[in-house]
């Protein structure tokens, strides 16, 4: 049986909804609406990454990025350095070049003391101008938590002027990390605040882990602590592999924006505060330092610490090797066809520099 409404023209149908429209103010239903060529060439356009290149891009603009690990391996480390970057302390991390922002509001949630003695570790006399002027710290909890009040991300970033917020931790800011409703609230509160031009920095933990074997052990997004919408709605994801304490930690890219970067081996100079990558594990030193030349299944097992890489492994390894032929450092010698036993992959050999007299 149809009902009588179901039979009203179109516009008879929505009138009450179209009163309820006016009498609440356009500019609430309007604000976010562009036509479709604006959406697809202004909102879409290409633009430079806040972290990384066009290429191999860690954090893009209008996305989150979210540095996930267990407790002490270094995110508070990581995470400094890139804040400090985008403040002009510094100009790359992990040897990717960070644009600099305005001003950045940090939510030092998770204890403040240990936050701001680490970051204490970067600064000396010069660096007071620009901390005192371009930075702000929110010290302890918030008013309410952001699943509760999904506005209240942006807010503070137009009370204060920034547009970068850091929020340290995830735990200290959604009231039910396991419960799908309150991450689904979040990332509300995160789209809304990179709608009106706060660029996200989001640390998180990961869950404990039962598996009893080195692969079961491998970093993944299912490893990230809490409701899958977390993951879901950020835009890049980095990992980081390591016991508390280790100087000597791998960062892993789970969510990209464009080329994956890594598997990085870092080493953490805690005093310092300051990381750089272990170039012995880059695939360009890995192929000038062999000879013979490598295939993706012998690079993959050098990344990966495993003599019998994953497939998905053996085909990133594949990509990066693809990648150092498309750039000129290494030539490619084609494998032969053939089953898994018969064939013979294709073998990667770094391609001799030619002196210039």
């Amino acid at each position: 049986m149809i009902r009588k409404s179901s039979t009203l023209p179109w516009r008879t149908r929505f009138a009450p909804e179209r009163e309820r429209a006016r009498n609440a103010g356009t500019s609430r239903l309007d604000r976010y609406v562009s036509d479709g060529w604006a959406f697809g060439t202004d909102i879409g356009a290409e633009t430079e990454p806040l972290w990384g290149t066009p290429e191999q891009t860690a954090w893009a603009a209008g996305e989150s990025l979210m540095i996930v690990g267990p407790p002490g391996v270094g995110k508070i480390t990581l995470a400094h350095q890139v804040i400090l970057a985008r403040l002009g302390v510094y100009t790359d991390v992990l040897d990717l070049p960070v644009a600099e922002s305005r001003r950045v509001l940090y939510l030092a949630m998770d204890r403040p003391p240990q936050i701001a003695k680490a970051l204490a570790r970067h600064l000396g006399p010069k660096d007071e101008p620009t901390l005192r002027d371009r930075l702000r710290v929110w010290s302890g909890p918030l008013p309410t938590t952001l699943d509760k009040d999904p506005h209240l991300l942006a807010e503070l970033a137009a009370a204060h002027q920034a547009d970068t917020v850091v929020i340290d931790s995830l735990k200290d800011a959604v009231s039910r990390l396991t419960e799908d409703e309150a991450a689904i609230a979040y990332n509300n509160a995160r789209q809304h605040a990179l709608r009106e031009g706060a660029q996200l920095l989001e640390l998180h933990h990961q869950r404990k882990w039962t598996g009893d074997t080195p692969r079961d052990q491998r970093p993944v997004l299912d490893r990230v602590y809490g409701s899958t919408w977390f993951t879901s709605g950020a835009g890049s994801v980095l990992f980081i592999a390591g016991e508390s304490g280790d100087p000597a930690v791998k960062v892993h890219h789970l969510k990209m924006v464009t080329g994956e970067i890594g598997p990085l081996p870092v080493i953490h100079n805690h005093q310092r505060g300051i990381s750089y990558v272990e170039q012995t594990l880059d695939p360009l030193a890995l192929l000038q330092a062999s000879p013979e030349g490598l295939t993706p299944r012998e690079l993959a097992a050098h990344l990966t610490d495993e003599p019998k890489p994953s497939r998905a492994d053996v085909e990133k390894a594949r990509r990066k090797l693809d990648q150092l032929a498309q750039a000129g450092h290494a030539e490619k010698a084609q494998g032969t066809a053939g089953g898994a036993s018969r064939g013979q992959q294709a073998t990667y050999r770094a391609r001799r520099l030619v002196a210039v007299s």
